[in-house]
């Protein structure tokens, strides 16, 4: 007995309940399982009887509701729909609005496997059934996952797709598959990976890295060869039986082509076994029904033989081939001519696309073609798109190139592709809504949902067919192949797959047919790369360019001037130890390349902007005065992007001056003059990123700490995936990269919970992408310690090293950016914890070579010294003023000083309003707790900080 619920019912009784279920007719149900109408009627009757409901209706409903079932899963009743599940967990499952017939055994073993196996493949050739039966299993699975089609995947792109239906997207530096570990880490989770064959290498090694990386992820793939990784468990699918589900599959298909469709379960048999019970050619088979009946089927014995005496390894290919040969010469001659001409499309064709490949017929006549074979199911319809199964596009591509069409096709298929890659760029130029907050993924994953019918969604449907078309071309002169490559860069780059980008880019200058133009390639790849966070490849590229460019000086000199530029705006690593002189090589050849009777603007703020730069005392350092002149000429060039980029020069010779407040003034005009710019163009996007940079830097750096949040939380919208709102990632959520900035804020304004958990992401992050060079984060470490310091957790020393580990990453010398942040550090936990030194106050007033924390490091030493009771410390408290004055944080905390030696209870209640007024809430609560009608107030205010009582006991302070 089988049960039913609380109702035992039996195994016939199961099949007939699961066939009401599926709204067949007791004819149809006799039919399906070989039994007489009375003995159907039998069976309902006891059905009605055990459940108690009072129609079919009633046990259809019963059907639709999930039970246990034995594998620890959900499941629907036991019937030919049995198995289905609602696939709530994993997401982008296939829809079918078919029954699934069979494979009962096969379902069993795959279930067995994957509780027992990391990896499980489903094996078996095309057509045989593998997708449905992988949908049905994952549709049980109550674990959360995703179902990746890799049919219209190409090499290279397996990691992209399946981040991209997990929701994980690019968040530079950090590389993309550790982004997807992470996703993955938490909790159990499915993976389907459905078409491996044409990419088992690639796959193989992203599912071992899966698996070793996430024990408790499960990997369901299928595929024509099984992938090789250690530890897989292969379930293989054989022909459905020709005598039992072979036959129910053909009839279940057939009745709903023709629902009088009868016939004998013995010539059905016949059939199937003919069709070696594949279930495509099965379904192909039923499908012709309606028009030829079963006697019609069977007459066409002899084609059937003809075709199934091809070569090849595997008979059951050699099947396959039969079947849709046998279809295909159905066909008349026009609908054989679309047929195979669609095969040169890999993700399938709109009507547009479809026409351009047979520019002979109207469009009237495509559509009617199209209509005809989708009838005959060699297309299959997904809204305004068709597609061939790949199976059958297989075929047709071996009738094109029988045909000798494979060159002309291939040739219409690039035009087609060239057209559609312009319309999108025009559509992403007409975009005036656009905006990164709503961006942010990889080209072809989709987009957000206000885009359902712009250039997002149509991307997606084509970008596949936009790849293999460039891919065909030769990596030489040509202009259409050129054309292509730049607009799948940006199209690319607008879709913020920027890896992908710097790639087109780059195939762009392989297909351009002069230097020139190669050399504007190149500093597209350039400028992507500046995204990613690479100095190095950015340098690179640009050198290229200018070798490449030496027909046209101006253009050389452009390319020459903003790789200085690039050199010291963007050091990483072994770039801080190059030479000068090899820079200031560059920067002269440059100079020598222009063209002075051009009196280009363009190539002249680049020349001055590079000097600016190259005068500097240091890598990220320029000259004032040179970089004052560089504004000046890039003014007058009338583009933003170099005013931008020649103010940012100024910002940091201002800033390495001390002369904090005039630097952020500059750094406040380079936003206004992003905000209007296009962060779809490489060209802008990379200037609009730093700009927003360097403004939040600023803001910390001059204490206006209020300004700094708004700031740093428009910096990762610019590249952080789709539907991740500012909010989200300074909650956490965002690539390493961002953290440093949410670790400074928050540490400064007291939210100590937040700062040492993000500090703890960065440094894990930080480590796991193997410890690159990115010394500019050093000093949010530093702030992490003084936070963990302030907490008397015991780990300051801990976070300081980590620190100096940072900072010295790729550099065999100590990095600037760090000593003023560390002496800061040391100072104002000496004060909270009562480790008085005049070491630590000395180290807080030592020449740095960067001044950005340098009135935070003078401000805590003056109170330091107060503290301790120096007697020079008057003395220390006016060498601190100079620099105080260029920051609202250390001015609050001078005054508190002043105040702290001299008693002045005003000064102190002035102090109080002055760290308010910043929202630094820990230093406004240290204030209150001087003031002795105001301690309550602090200790309030500590209590919404979650400060802990003892670590209110602070020398100087309550």
């Amino acid at each position: 007995m089988v049960p039913g619920g609380e109702v035992e019912i039996s195994a016939r009784e199961a099949e007939v309940l699961g066939a009401i279920a599926d709204h067949r007719s007791n004819a149809q149900i006799a039919a399906a399982f070989h039994i007489s109408v009375r003995t159907v009627e039998s069976h309902v009757s006891s059905l009605l009887r055990k459940y108690g409901v009072a129609d079919r209706r009633e046990l259809a409903d019963l059907v639709a509701e999930p039970k246990p079932s034995a594998a620890g899963g959900k499941s629907t009743a036991t019937g030919a729909g049995a198995g289905a599940g609602t696939g709530a967990g994993v997401s982008g499952l296939p829809v079918s609005r078919t029954t699934f017939v069979g494979r009962e055994a096969e379902a069993g073993a795959l279930r067995d496997a994957l509780r027992e196996a990391g990896l499980v493949t489903l094996l078996g050739p095309g057509g045989m059934g593998k997708t449905r039966l992988a949908a049905v299993i994952a549709a049980e699975s109550p674990d959360p996952g995703a179902f990746i089609d890799l049919v219209p995947v190409r090499s290279g792109l397996v990691l992209r797709v399946v981040a991209a239906a997990l929701g994980v997207t690019e968040r530079p530096p950090q590389p993309l598959d550790q982004a997807l570990v992470e996703r993955l880490l938490p909790g159990r989770s499915l993976l389907v990976l459905d078409n491996c064959e044409h990419l088992i290498a690639e796959v193989a090694e992203l599912v071992e890295r899966l698996l070793a990386a996430c024990p408790d992820v499960t990997v369901l793939a299928t595929s024509r060869e099984r992938l090789g990784v250690p530890g897989e468990r292969v379930v293989q699918l054989p022909p459905l039986p020709s005598d039992s589900d072979g036959v129910q599959l053909f009839l279940d298909r057939a009745q709903a082509v023709d629902a009088a469709f009868a016939a004998s379960p013995a010539d059905v048999s016949q059939l199937c076994e003919r069709l070696d019970g594949m279930p495509l050619a099965i379904e192909l088979a039923a499908a012709r029904t309606g028009s030829l009946g079963l006697d019609g089927l069977l007459a066409l014995d002899n084609q059937l033989r003809l075709l199934a005496g091809g070569r090849g390894s595997d008979p059951r290919h050699r099947s396959l081939s039969a079947v849709i040969g046998w279809s295909h010469d159905l066909l008349d001659d026009d609908e054989r001519l679309l047929f195979r001409r669609l095969g040169i499309y890999v993700g399938g064709a709109d009507l547009d696309a479809a026409c351009a490949t047979s520019p002979e017929y109207t469009r009237g006549e495509v559509a009617d073609l199209i209509g005809r074979l989708t009838d005959k199911s060699l297309l299959v319809r997904r809204g305004a798109r068709w597609r061939q199964l790949e199976t059958v596009r297989a075929f047709a591509l071996e009738q094109l190139e029988a045909a000798g069409e494979i060159g002309p096709a291939r040739e219409r298929h690039l035009r087609w592709a060239v057209a559609t890659a312009a319309n999108l760029e025009a559509a992403i130029d007409a975009d005036q809504e656009w905006s990164p907050e709503l961006g942010g993924r990889a080209l072809g994953d989709g987009g957000r949902a206000a885009d359902e019918d712009g250039w997002r969604s149509v991307s997606g449907e084509v970008v596949d067919d936009l790849r293999v078309a460039l891919g065909g071309t030769a990596a030489a002169a040509d202009a259409t192949a050129h054309r292509l490559a730049r607009s799948l860069g940006h199209l690319a780059f607008a879709s913020q797959g920027f890896v992908e980008s710097v790639d087109h880019y780059r195939a762009a200058a392989a297909r351009a047919e002069d230097g020139v133009t190669a050399a504007r390639d190149l500093r597209s790849a350039a400028d992507a790369s500046l995204i990613l966070s690479d100095g190095p490849a950015t340098v690179r590229f640009l050198l290229e360019a200018a070798d490449l460019a030496v027909a046209d000086g101006n253009v050389r000199a452009a390319m020459l001037a903003s790789a200085v530029i690039a050199i010291n705006r963007y050091p990483a690593g072994s770039m801080y130890a190059l030479p000068r002189e090899q820079s200031a090589a560059l920067l002269a050849d440059a100079q020598s390349s222009s063209d002075a009777s051009a009196d280009d603007p363009h190539v002249a703020a680049l020349l001055a902007t590079a000097k600016a730069w190259e005068f500097g005392s240091r890598r990220i350092g320029a000259d004032t005065e040179l970089a004052k002149d560089a504004v000046g000429i890039a003014r007058r060039s009338g583009d933003p992007v170099l005013i931008a980029g020649a103010l940012d020069g100024l910002t940091v010779a201002l800033g390495n001056a001390g002369r904090l407040r005039e630097a952020r003034k500059c750094a406040l005009e380079r936003l206004q003059l992003v905000a209007p710019l296009p962060r779809h163009e490489p060209y802008a996007a990379a200037e609009i990123v730093d700009a927003y940079h360097v403004a939040a830097t600023t803001a910390v750096a001059t204490g206006a700490l209020p300004a700094a949040m708004p700031e740093y939380q428009q910096v990762p919208t610019l590249v952080a995936g789709a539907g991740q709102a500012a909010g989200d990632l300074v909650a956490g959520d965002g690539s390493y990269l961002w953290l440093p900035r949410l670790i400074r804020l928050s540490g400064l304004t007291g939210r100590f919970d937040e700062c040492v958990a993000a500090a703890d992401t960065l440094w894990a992050r930080w480590e796991r992408a193997g410890s690159p060079p990115q010394e500019w984060m050093a000093s949010a470490l530093a702030v992490a310690a003084m936070a963990h310091g302030l907490r008397r957790d015991g780990t300051f020393d801990t976070w300081q090293h980590r620190a100096i580990e940072l900072a010295r990453a790729g550099r065999t010398t100590e990095a600037p950016v760090l000593s003023a942040a560390a002496a800061f550090a040391d100072a104002r936990v000496a004060v909270h914890n009562g480790k008085l030194s005049r070491e630590l106050v000395e180290k807080a007033f030592a020449g740095f070579a960067e001044l950005w924390w340098a009135p935070y490091a003078h401000a805590a030493g003056a109170e330091l010294a107060v503290v301790a009771d120096l007697p020079d410390a008057e003395n220390w408290l006016a060498a601190a003023a100079p620099t105080a004055a260029e920051n609202d944080w250390a001015e609050a905390c001078l005054t508190r000083t002043a105040a702290r030696l001299s008693g002045d209870i005003a000064a102190l209640r002035e102090a109080a309003e002055g760290f308010a007024r910043i929202g630094a809430r820990f230093e406004h609560a240290c204030t209150l707790l001087l003031i002795p009608d105001r301690v309550d107030e602090g200790l309030a205010v500590f209590s919404e900080l979650r400060v802990p009582p003892e670590l209110l006991a602070e020398p100087g302070f309550g």
